[in-house]
């Protein structure tokens, strides 16, 4: 698992090196992963590969335990919090606003792409 681990740690670090090097505007975690993908793809297709970290079952099962204590990752996040509840206090309303407006802006986006989906594939809405 720990070997595992470290291939998907090496895909995002991976990841991160080319879009710095590059300068694309994608972030590097998700090139990175893009990598772990076409590499578990080619684990599939082709059996030689599927040795060491690539075996199979090996990375599925190093992402579930991470999956599994993923809720550890927010405790940073909530100290971070903790420590700028004075700025909070401060701004609170701005923040407040801020967060409504953009909860408000993606939803409407959401639907807007919605419906010019449904209407580009031709989609009446009345199928079951």
């Amino acid at each position: 698992m720990i070997a595992s681990f470290s291939l998907i740690l090496l895909c995002q670090l991976g990841g991160e090196i080319v879009v710095r090097a590059i300068g694309v505007p994608v972030p590097g975690p998700v090139l990175g992963f893009l990598a772990l993908l076409v590499l578990l793809l080619a684990r599939d297709r082709w059996s030689g590969l599927a040795l060491g970290p690539l075996r199979p079952g090996a990375v599925e099962g190093a992402s579930k335990a991470l999956l599994a204590n993923l809720s550890l990752l927010f405790v940073p996040a909530g100290v971070g919090v903790v420590q700028k509840l004075d700025l909070i206090a401060a701004h609170g309303m701005a923040i407040f606003a801020v967060l409504a407006l953009s909860v408000v802006l993606t939803l409407l986006a959401t639907v807007g792409t919605f419906l010019l989906t449904g209407q580009l594939l031709g989609s009446s809405g009345d199928e079951p």
